[in-house]
């Protein structure tokens, strides 16, 4: 799995040049424009809800003295309690949002790698992609949360609660890469041959989804090139899994 990882930390540097090079960036306009509204709604609501959950953290200490530092914690914590959970959101946002938008761009890069512009494979409708979005986010979702409150109970263990921290950004990075490589997954398989598709490659999914974790963290232009980058990345790699089991012919 480790060298699965590396291949998907990898692609993302011939991404940049491959978009240039087959014209992709318009494609990317709507869903840039999908990310900076998402993240700015987060922003927004880390802010103006900070001080709300920070409220309620501020009733554990019960004693006059130290009661307005407490409290100042208390909204500092608030703030990045809801930031934690806009990251989960965040990119389960905008990948189910720029579904429609992210196929024809994977479509493309497969044509390009394979020399095939003629593929068979499963015909799909703007809506039909944008369910499929709204489908795979959803589930992935939800899987995420269950996996990080049970790793957070884990975390309480003293010996193993280090180690949460990081498994958290793991089990983040499976799930974004997760959606990224559905975009091309979405042509050759159904629903449920995707995941297990996914599974069977997590280390591609984790070490495309590291990357884009890590963009995030990169104040405006992150979000700006998570999804042109990560997209690109994911594309490239699924491609070349998807020659090695035949489901795709053609040389990369």
């Amino acid at each position: 799995m480790l060298k699965n990882i590396t291949l998907g930390i990898k692609a993302y540097f011939g991404a940049f040049s491959l978009i240039s090079k087959l014209k992709l960036w318009k494609y990317f306009a709507i869903p840039i424009l999908i990310s900076i509204v998402t993240a700015i709604s987060i922003g927004f609501s880390a802010y103006g809800l900070s001080d709300n959950i920070g409220a309620y953290i501020s009733k554990v200490w019960i004693w006059e003295w130290g009661k307005e530092t407490f409290t100042t914690i208390g909204n500092i914590i608030g703030g990045l309690l809801i930031i934690a959970l806009g990251l989960i959101l965040y990119k389960h946002i905008i990948m189910a949002l720029s579904a429609p938008f992210m196929s024809p761009v994977s479509e493309k890069i497969e044509a390009h790698l394979t020399g095939n512009q003629n593929h068979s494979h499963r015909n799909t409708s703007f809506w039909q992609q944008l369910w499929r979005g709204i489908r795979i986010n959803v589930r992935n979702l939800f899987m995420e949360i269950g996996l990080t409150i049970l790793i957070l109970i884990i975390s309480l263990i003293p010996i193993i609660g280090w180690f949460t921290s990081i498994l958290l950004f793991v089990i983040q990075a499976y799930y974004a890469g997760f959606g990224n490589m559905d975009y091309t997954l979405e042509r050759h398989y159904k629903y449920a041959e995707s995941v297990q598709f996914v599974r069977n490659h997590r280390g591609l999914a984790i070490g495309n989804g590291l990357v884009f974790m890590l963009f995030l963290f990169i104040p405006i232009i992150g979000v700006i090139l998570v999804l042109p980058l990560s997209v690109t990345a994911a594309s490239l790699k699924t491609v070349e899994a998807l020659q090695l089991k035949n489901k795709i012919q053609g040389e990369v």
